[in-house]
């Protein structure tokens, strides 16, 4: 009877606990409970003015005719029309839905406060509350938060308590299951072979124990065996998940969340702070955050919170202010064109023939035609002539050598000068023809090119360069040619080279690369007459900059603005709070409406407030639509905050 007595007791218990949770989860319903977001003070980075609980702010600025104006914290009286002084009273928590918040560097601070009633608050609950972020179509949860009653979070231990006393009585050390007293008395006694294992260090294999006594080790010890307790122990292993569920019903998390804290009485209202960062994209202007929740008792949820009414974050972006305006570059288009080209042809000693089977001759001559058929159908260039200029390496007599280059060129130039009017027939073929206007048939004609051959003898400066830039030879050796170039007569400067212990290698390795032969291919463009033409062109540098500026990539814009020194590159450099860099940019420019509204943000940063709001309300009188911009950006939003600025023109707006 006492057993079912404390069974009826218990079940009492339960049913006036849950009765109380209905009680007050009917009165949350009843009252419209629910935790709601709210806005801190604003905590911008512009400088703050002194807070008081009674400020009374008065600013002597200038107006264009240089009259001083008296600006204070007014309002406009409704009977007399004119605008009053008043007080202003600071408070800790606005009711306002929406704030102005700023980015910079390519970041955005979205900060807010989670207020929890007491009325939601209960010692035995858990609430969950999951912030939604809204933006660009897109929505994302935020780290959720975790407000734990007193009692709850000591149910939470209990669970973790017991589900550790479950594990305790898990044995690990299976030999704890063997009864070695009995077994080591059985072996002493019956087997004595047996039990002398016992201090022998060598290893016995389970076959030959059970070969030489007839039983074997896992039989000896399966005998004294406690076989109920291992089961035992066995059957706890398998319901360790289990037992973990039913103990730890709701596990203490606390990575991934906010705030996982204890409330230790329901007093008063709960307020945590958050702050989320997030990455600035382009065209974001916007962010709402919404909050729902839970509330739970052990592992049921047992009410839904309400989804709060958003708060709306309005972006404000330096980037956004950027001048679109196309920047062009002027560009000398010149009528004349040159190309060129230098190539290795060999030539057998002393020989001026062109021979396509000597050495890589065969390559070289294809590439060069190459070249000219790309040239011959360039639908933007004419080939007019190709000066053709070889040289000779310094063995044997500068005249014969200057004599034999020359030969070399003129060699050249009726090769290709065949060739070129093959590849231009085969040109005109795949052309065609085409009708004029009068019907008459037109094939594409022929242009004589002219081939000019030339020469530069022996290629002594060359071989000045390869010399001084060889790897191989010594200083010595460069030393000793360098003595030799101070010889004016060449042929006596490579007789006496001859002498050298290094002429081998210069004769074998680099002489052969003397023996060039250059191509100049002069052109005109099609269809032009005058020498130059002048014309503009987009400056893609300039744009590349502004489109960086836009997709607030500060740091790409400025080193693609920074050069400029214009209004963009003052922007660029605002997005990076370099404000001194930008102030001395801006300093220097006419100052438009955008000009005097950059200075006002600036000056409003370092805190020349006289100077940030005479720069802002010339910015306004030169354009009405800055009065309504100066909300977005906090900079200017305090100023107008803190001296009531563009009242009047608000006011008109309305009516």
């Amino acid at each position: 009877m006492k057993g079912r007595d404390t069974l009826v007791l218990a079940a009492m218990v339960l049913l006036v606990l849950s009765c109380g949770t209905q009680r007050k989860v009917s009165r949350i319903r009843q009252e419209n409970a629910q935790a709601t977001l709210a806005l801190g003070m604003d905590t911008s980075f512009v400088p703050k003015i002194q807070n008081k609980k009674v400020t009374r702010d008065t600013l002597k600025v200038k107006d264009d005719d240089g009259r001083e104006i008296l600006i204070m914290k007014a309002v406009k009286d409704n009977a007399s029309g004119e605008m009053v002084a008043t007080e202003q009273l600071d408070a800790a928590v606005v009711t306002a839905r929406f704030r102005n918040i700023a980015e910079r560097h390519n970041k955005i601070d979205l900060a807010f406060q989670v207020i929890v009633p007491a009325s939601m608050q209960d010692s035995k609950w858990q609430l969950r509350f999951y912030p939604d972020m809204y933006l660009l179509g897109d929505s994302i949860r935020l780290d959720p938060v975790i407000i734990t009653g007193n009692a709850y979070r000591k149910a939470q231990l209990k669970g973790y308590q017991q589900y550790n006393r479950f594990l305790s009585r898990i044995i690990a050390d299976t030999t704890r299951f063997i009864n070695l007293r009995d077994l080591e008395i059985f072996l002493r006694r019956n087997i004595p072979q047996i039990y002398a294992f016992k201090t022998d260090s060598s290893y016995v294999s389970d076959e030959t124990f059970l070969s030489m006594y007839g039983v074997s080790e896992r039989e000896a010890v399966d005998h004294y065996t406690n076989k109920i307790a291992k089961r035992l122990n066995e059957r706890r292993k398998s319901r360790i998940d289990m037992m973990y569920r039913k103990y730890v019903k709701v596990p203490i998390v606390s990575e991934g969340i906010r705030l996982d804290t204890v409330m230790v009485g329901s007093n008063g209202d709960f307020i945590y702070n958050y702050v989320q960062t997030i990455n600035a994209r382009p065209r974001l202007r916007k962010v709402d955050v919404v909050l729902s929740g839970e509330i739970y008792e052990s592992d049921k949820a047992i009410y839904d919170i309400p989804r709060s009414e958003p708060l709306t974050f309005y972006i404000s972006s330096v980037s956004s202010l950027a001048d679109n305006t196309e920047r062009y570059l002027t560009k000398v288009i010149e009528r004349q064109a040159e190309a060129n080209t230098t190539s290795r042809i060999d030539f057998k000693v002393g020989k001026s023939d062109i021979d396509p089977s000597l050495s890589d001759n065969a390559r070289e001559l294809a590439r060069i035609k190459g070249i000219l058929s790309s040239l011959l159908t360039n639908k933007v260039f004419d080939l007019d002539s190709i000066v053709v200029t070889s040289s000779a390496s310094p063995e044997g007599k500068a005249e014969l050598n200057k004599r034999l280059s020359q030969a070399r060129s003129e060699s050249i130039s009726k090769y290709f000068g065949s060739r070129i009017k093959t590849l231009q027939d085969s040109i005109a073929a795949e052309a065609g023809f085409s009708i004029d206007e009068s019907g008459h048939t037109r094939h594409q004609k022929r242009v004589d090119i002219a081939f000019i051959s030339k020469n530069v003898g022996e290629n002594w400066d060359l071989l000045d360069i390869l010399v001084d830039e060889d790897t191989l030879l010594t200083e010595g050796d460069k030393s000793n040619y360098d003595m030799l170039k101070r010889i004016g007569d060449t042929d006596a400067r490579e007789y006496l080279m001859r002498k050298e212990s290094f002429y081998p290698y210069v004769k074998d390795v680099i002489y052969p690369r003397l023996r060039t032969v250059s191509f100049d291919f002069h052109m005109h463009r099609k269809d032009m007459v005058k020498d130059t033409v002048h014309t503009t062109m987009p400056d893609s540098t300039y744009m590349r900059g502004v489109a960086a500026l836009k997709n607030m990539d500060y740091d790409g814009a400025v080193a693609l603005l920074g050069p400029y020194g214009d209004f963009n590159a003052a922007l660029a450099y605002i997005g990076l709070d370099r404000d001194q860099s930008a102030l001395s940019i801006l300093s220097k420019l006419e100052k438009t409406p955008s000009v005097n509204y950059l200075m006002a943000i600036l000056y409003s940063r370092t805190g020349e407030t006289e100077k940030a709001v005479d720069s802002y309300l010339k910015a306004c009188r030169q354009d009405n639509a800055y009065v309504h911009r100066g909300n977005l950006d906090p900079e200017i939003s305090t100023l107008i905050k803190t001296y009531g600025l563009n009242k009047e023109e608000e006011e008109d707006d309305l009516l």
